[in-house]
């Protein structure tokens, strides 16, 4: 084993130990107290089922990690990537054909080995506990459907990185940078219109109190309301939420069904104002922002490492490739993406607790938006105690507890 082999081993270790001791810290911090702030919200069995569906998705999450790790090392020491690069440049094609075929064999071996995780998860876990609304059949069409689109979207975008890298020269990694951000933004348009309706009913939200109350909201705070949705969620999960999505005449907002079906007119306008909130405070653009630079610095880095012979024999791969250096180069890169998930992770609960003071700064529903996050955690039966390492670590959202002691803050400020 070289310094490569190294890295990559004691990082992807390092991971696995960094995130079982988060898991057992959050199980250990679950309290058989239910917190004062939901008292008439949870009864005593649903604040157990929250618990006990926190304890189940932790331990499964520990088994699916674990062989993940296990399969991943078993194929890597197997001498796996070796053999199977030597099977596809058996058949003599073109460069760019040959590293279709081998990411694509290997993106079809993970997802085969996913599979019975996913089923397990949607039809036993989330099915116990009165979540899982998918049939078999919208299982199966989404599958399908998930396969297609990776292929007709993902193969000609992976197609034009392997076209660059070997034939850009030295400012290859620019090109590809300039290229992969063009598609990006040209998806965060095209998504809405074409790629979500693939899996899901958008339905324009009916005229009535509810749409009225929206569309006065929005032009108290000069929202460009193109149009509020209502996406069949119920047709999979019994949880809510929404989402806002796409840029100018393509953006749109998205309620669940489930999210109307659960909240008052109140509640759901606080809901949007939280969702207009990330408009208005612009973090969708720094995000976007973020996003690009962090793969201007990944392609840098990707030109660097990516024809070093000793990333290639750390995986026992005899002849240097773009393909088959796209695949290591992403396992040598885990320490750096661990440390800016990490980051992000800060930025965007911060963008959160940001969201949420716009909804107290513009509406008078600050007490509906309580009553709404107390409502989703219900309904969603979320760990109200989640242990701070276990959010520092992974979590995108603060903590419910804390955002409703913020907005109870600002709804006081706000009175003084």
């Amino acid at each position: 084993m070289n310094i490569y082999a190294w890295i990559v081993l004691l990082t992807l270790l390092f991971e696995a130990v960094l995130n079982f001791i988060a898991d057992q810290l959050n199980l250990r911090a679950l309290k058989p107290q239910l917190p004062a702030e939901f008292q008439g919200v949870y009864d005593e069995i649903a604040y157990a089922r929250s618990q006990d569906y926190t304890r189940v998705k932790t331990r499964f999450g520990l088994v699916v990690s674990t062989l993940e790790l296990l399969f991943l090392l078993a194929f890597w020491f197997a001498g796996g990537f070796g053999w199977l690069d030597q099977q596809v440049r058996a058949f003599a094609l073109h460069p760019i054909i040959t590293g279709l075929i081998y990411i694509g064999v290997l993106m079809f071996a993970h997802g085969v080995l996913s599979l019975p995780f996913a089923i397990y998860s949607t039809f036993v876990i989330e099915e116990r506990f009165g979540f899982n609304r998918t049939t078999i059949k919208t299982f199966i069409l989404d599958l399908i459907k998930g396969t297609a689109l990776s292929i007709a979207v993902g193969a000609p975008l992976l197609a034009g990185v392997l076209a660059i890298f070997q034939y850009g020269g030295t400012w290859a990694w620019l090109y590809c940078w300039i290229g992969v951000t063009i598609f990006t933004l040209l998806i965060q348009f095209v998504a809405p219109v074409w790629i979500m309706p693939l899996f899901n009913k958008f339905t324009p939200l009916a005229d009535g109190e509810l749409l009225q109350r929206i569309r006065s909201y929005s032009e108290s705070v000069h929202f460009p309301l193109q149009g509020v949705f209502v996406m069949d969620g119920s047709k999979r999960s019994g949880k809510s939420n929404a989402f806002f999505t796409g840029f100018g005449r393509h953006k749109r907002i998205a309620l669940y069904d489930t999210l109307i079906e659960k909240h008052t007119v109140g509640e759901l306008v606080s809901v949007l104002a939280h969702e207009i909130g990330h408009y208005k405070k612009k973090h969708i653009i720094k995000n976007l922002i973020a996003g690009i630079l962090h793969m201007g610095v990944l392609f840098f880095l990707l030109s660097i490492f990516l024809r070093h012979s000793g990333l290639f024999a750390a995986f026992y791969v005899e002849e240097v490739s773009i393909y088959a250096g796209l695949i290591f180069f992403g396992l040598l890169y885990t320490p750096i993406e661990l440390v800016l998930s990490v980051i992000l992770s800060v930025f965007s609960r911060r963008h959160e607790f940001e969201a949420d003071r716009f909804v107290v700064e513009t509406t008078d529903e600050g007490e509906s938006f309580i009553a709404a996050l107390k409502k989703l955690s219900l309904h969603n039966l979320s760990n109200l105690s989640p242990h701070p390492f276990t959010v520092f670590l992974n979590y995108s959202h603060p903590p419910v507890l804390q955002r409703i002691h913020a907005v109870r803050r600002l709804i006081g400020e706000r009175a003084a």
